[in-house]
């Protein structure tokens, strides 16, 4: 998405993991989303801006993967807000609905790594 609603210096990060069950499917959708199940396997989800979704050849539920930059005041309603937009976008790019949306974020400005002394 090309606007960024964080001004600079007061950015943070989320990756947001969005899981949701597709909207019931026509014969058309579900030839359309089989077509293309093998770009769309867990082994290809990645965390990007754009996000990544991913789905089983039941045609159930998808998973959406995605980096939200936000700013300090945002909080995870808003962070999980875009996530879900962005979910339900990339899902009807694939010629579908969703429903059922929910949401987990981290925040990845506050993850502190622990190194092992020796």
């Amino acid at each position: 998405m090309g606007e960024s609603a964080a001004p600079l210096g007061a950015r943070k990060t989320y990756q947001v993991i969005v899981r949701g069950k597709f909207a019931p499917l026509d014969g058309e959708q579900r030839a359309a989303l089989l077509a293309v199940a093998d770009q769309h396997d867990v082994f290809g989800a990645r965390f990007t801006e754009e996000g990544t979704v991913t789905y089983e050849r039941s045609l159930l539920t998808f998973t959406f993967r995605c980096v939200v930059p936000a700013t300090e005041e945002d909080g995870e309603a808003v962070v999980t807000g875009r996530a879900e937009a962005l979910a339900a976008a990339a899902v009807r790019e694939l010629g579908a609905e969703c429903r059922d949306l929910t949401s987990v974020s981290t925040d990845l400005d506050s993850i502190r790594i622990r190194r092992r002394g020796r």
